[in-house]
């Protein structure tokens, strides 16, 4: 190769360099009007479950400030990991939205191997709403206190069984972590999601579930299961009459189960600030603040790098959970 070629090579190699990160540029700041089109949010569970209760009211919010369609993906399965499988793949171009919930910070100490890093794969874009859990049973054949509640588990060890949204889920350790703390044995059923698991509570194929308040609120006021205790140190406000675990004899028995929205990594850091004053805007709506009060929920103000520095304290603190417990995937 001559003094000329291997000139020109440089040069042209130089050039197309820069003509590459140019339209790398460009491509990430194409669409200035970000929404122009219909925006879709993966949800990882079935509809009808504590997800779906504060993704659907967000999704109605979020279409009429933004003037465009957040559409709801229900892709169910393997405790919430096939739909995070699911949106860490798709297109990072600001519309695919991923809403995801503490089962995703509990995943990772879980299961053995996942295809996708909650950390890695995704850029953290705000909490949308936190709610305690909450002990429910069946009407019919469960006690209404949890005083005679707690002497007829102790009574028939094994006997009693608690459904969940599917294994290494927020109400699977919040199971494992009741039963570590008092010492007691009710087998785990796990579901594919917490709408399949609550419509078998009320039909009466499961004794109980330590369910998020957001997906039990509504079938709690209208009387088709009994909620017997709430998760902290305070009752809730949407349930004034539903004793805290703190009252019970169970002081460190605190468990909530948050939801928060993410996007693709490599989502434009122009759209990712977009989404963020969506959210923002969404959680000063008066119909946003009715659903999340009757749900018995708080919208955090977690966005950004705050809420991706929340979520790794997260992992960390499940970790620990899933050690002390020695809580397995069914």
């Amino acid at each position: 190769m001559n003094k000329f070629h291997k000139t020109w090579t440089r040069r042209s190699v130089l050039t197309l360099g820069v003509a590459a990160l140019a339209a790398m540029s460009f491509g990430a700041h194409a669409d200035a009007n970000w929404p122009s089109k219909p925006v879709t949010m993966i949800v990882p569970f079935p509809a009808g479950g504590g997800t779906d209760a504060f993704a659907r009211p967000f999704s109605a919010q979020f279409s009429k400030q933004s003037g465009k369609t957040l559409v709801i993906d229900n892709r169910g399965g393997a405790g919430g990991n096939l739909g995070a499988g699911i949106a860490a793949k798709a297109a990072p171009d600001g519309y695919t939205l991923f809403m995801g919930a503490v089962h995703h910070s509990i995943a990772p100490s879980m299961y053995p191997k996942l295809d996708y890093d909650l950390e890695r794969d995704f850029v953290p874009l705000a909490m949308v709403a936190s709610v305690p859990h909450v002990l429910v049973v069946n009407t019919k054949t469960m006690p209404s206190d949890f005083k005679s509640f707690m002497a007829l588990v102790r009574s028939k060890p094994g006997r009693l069984n608690y459904g969940s949204a599917g294994g290494g889920t927020s109400h699977h350790l919040a199971g494992e972590l009741f039963k570590l703390q008092t010492k007691t044995f009710i087998t785990h059923i796990p579901y594919r999601g917490s709408g399949p698991a609550l419509q078998d509570l009320i039909a009466g194929n499961v004794d109980m579930m330590f369910d998020g308040l957001g997906s039990s609120a509504q079938h709690i006021k209208g009387g088709r299961i009994k909620a017997l205790m709430v998760s902290g140190n305070k009752r809730n406000p949407a349930f004034p009459d539903v004793p805290c675990a703190a009252e019970l004899g169970l002081p460190d028995y605190n468990v909530n189960t948050w939801y928060g929205l993410w996007a693709p990594k490599g989502t434009p850091a122009d759209v990712q600030a977009r989404v963020i004053e969506e959210v923002r805007k969404a959680s000063a709506a008066d119909d946003i603040k009715t659903s999340w009060a009757n749900n018995g929920a708080e919208f955090p103000n977690l966005t950004g790098a705050q809420f991706g520095a929340f979520v790794s304290a997260d992992i960390k603190k499940w970790a620990a959970v899933v050690k002390a417990s020695g809580a397995k995937l069914d």
